[in-house]
């Protein structure tokens, strides 16, 4: 799908706080209220909003760790994959997974309340997966950046015009 400046603007705006109307983000780029929101309507029906969600601050709802784990499966057969997927699927803590070249298959975010909910994850979920050959897991001390936001289009000036015009 082609975007335009216009798209490409509406999207930075609505991945900062998608709560803006039709007519505020209008407003902030130029546009009428109708022409943003078949705009906004367009990109939703084409796939390119996914959804839109409220982000949750993990540790004001009690999630104060949070880890990532290497994965290796013991075989690579035909099933040991979709079967990790799946399984990988029910554990809530686990908030990404992604499948990996190189020498483990699998990185996890993961986030637990503490230390000690990890390792009973761990110990009595995750590692009793029959396909987990082995496990590596690293706490994450501190957090230096985390966004949600993507780098939509060529122009850095345009991520920090809706920016500035968002402090407004």
């Amino acid at each position: 799908m082609q975007l335009d400046e216009f798209d490409e603007r509406i999207l930075a705006l609505l991945q900062e706080d998608a709560s803006l109307s039709a007519a505020q983000i209008g407003e902030r780029i130029g546009l009428s209220q109708s022409q943003c929101w078949r705009r906004i309507d367009r990109l939703d029906a084409d796939g390119v909003i996914e959804r839109r969600v409220a982000l949750v601050d993990r540790k004001k709802v009690g999630l104060n760790v949070m880890l990532f784990a290497h994965v290796k499966l013991a075989g690579h057969n035909r099933n040991a994959l979709p079967e990790f997927s799946k399984a990988i699927q029910e554990f809530p803590e686990v908030l990404e997974c992604h499948v990996l070249m190189g020498n483990v298959d699998f990185l996890l975010r993961i986030v637990t309340r503490d230390v000690e909910a990890y390792e009973r994850f761990f110990f009595e979920r995750l590692s009793q997966l029959p396909m987990v050959q082995e496990v590596n897991s690293m706490i994450a001390l501190s957090q230096i950046k985390s966004t949600t936001v993507l780098p939509i289009g060529n122009d850095q000036e345009r991520s920090v015009t809706a920016r500035s015009a968002q402090e407004r």
